[in-house]
């Protein structure tokens, strides 16, 4: 917990270096940590799981969720198996997030279904990286499978830097179809609308229950003015706490200003709450001091 308060990061990234195109290890490097990756990956490019334990324990960290990522154009394949040494080290903090790219993985609801079956606690999707749209018939068997196992989908909606992406999948106006066919399914808007849809992201969280923004690769302190449109304590109670680590200065660092932007039980709710309530299987737990200390607390402490 981060001072008392359950905390879920709920978008981190810790492949094999090994499978990755050199954008990657250039993006973790210049936004990440001093040394985070001979700190946690060993001298082969693989991850550390005692270390990775070590260290999400240090910043607080209750519930890490792992991404993986099949888009070999854009930063390679982190395969979701590669994840799972991590997971067995320590599965009441590490959860696998799947992923699939249709233009890979066929049949591809038997994909989502074997991914699931080992733990997956969630499906991502990225649009972006592999050029695909969210709203494509040939995704509907996945998202089927995942309402009927009330796992959630997240979606990467946000522009992206590295190579060749395909941006504008990451309108999430595409997804509006798929928020009709499936109204159970919950959904998760990765990055929030980063760069040109943060309205578009707002508006469709506020106007469907299903619909949920997830604050990775945002900078907490612009938060008011990404959504300036909103009211945040509104807004806030449909958000969920992720950093997009290794590419973080710090978990904790932007858990505390998440906090301190927001009312007692609204910064609870995005520190944990709301991942506890979306992402199949996750541990329910509950607070041990007053939200207000952890935004006023020093880091480290």
């Amino acid at each position: 917990m981060l001072n008392g308060i359950p905390l879920v990061d709920a978008h981190v990234h810790v492949p094999l270096l090994t499978t990755l195109r050199p954008a990657w290890i250039q993006w973790a490097r210049d936004f990440g940590p001093e040394g985070i990756l001979e700190d946690v990956w060993d001298s082969d490019g693989r991850p550390r799981p005692e270390r990775l334990d070590e260290l999400f324990g240090e910043q607080g960290v209750d519930v890490a969720l792992l991404f993986c990522e099949y888009s070999p154009q854009a930063t390679g394949l982190q395969t979701f198996d590669d994840l799972l040494p991590i997971v067995e080290h320590s599965p009441s903090k590490f959860r696998p997030v799947a992923n699939v790219n249709p233009h890979l993985h066929y049949p591809i609801a038997a994909e989502v279904r074997r991914q699931l079956d080992l733990g997956a606690a969630a499906l991502k999707l990225h649009p972006v990286h592999g050029r695909f749209r969210c709203d494509d018939r040939s995704l509907y068997p996945a998202y089927q499978v995942l309402q009927e196992r009330r796992v959630p989908l997240v979606v990467h909606c946000g522009t992206s830097s590295f190579p060749g992406p395909v941006n504008e999948n990451a309108d999430p106006e595409i997804l509006l179809p798929v928020i009709r066919d499936f109204p159970g399914l919950k959904i998760v808007l990765a990055h929030g609308g980063r760069s040109q849809w943060y309205d578009t992201a707002a508006s469709l969280a506020l106007s469907h229950e299903t619909v949920w923004i997830e604050l990775s690769g945002l900078p907490p302190k612009r938060l008011p003015d990404y959504y300036a449109s909103f009211d945040l304590d509104q807004l806030a109670r449909r958000w969920i706490f992720g950093t997009d680590w290794p590419g973080v200065p710090g978990i904790a660092q932007n858990a505390r200003v998440v906090a301190s932007l927001l009312a007692e039980d609204a910064a609870a709710a995005v520190l944990g709450g709301n991942a506890m309530r979306v992402y199949s299987g996750l541990p329910q737990l509950s607070a041990e001091i007053p939200v207000e200390a952890v935004a006023s607390r020093p880091e480290g402490s």
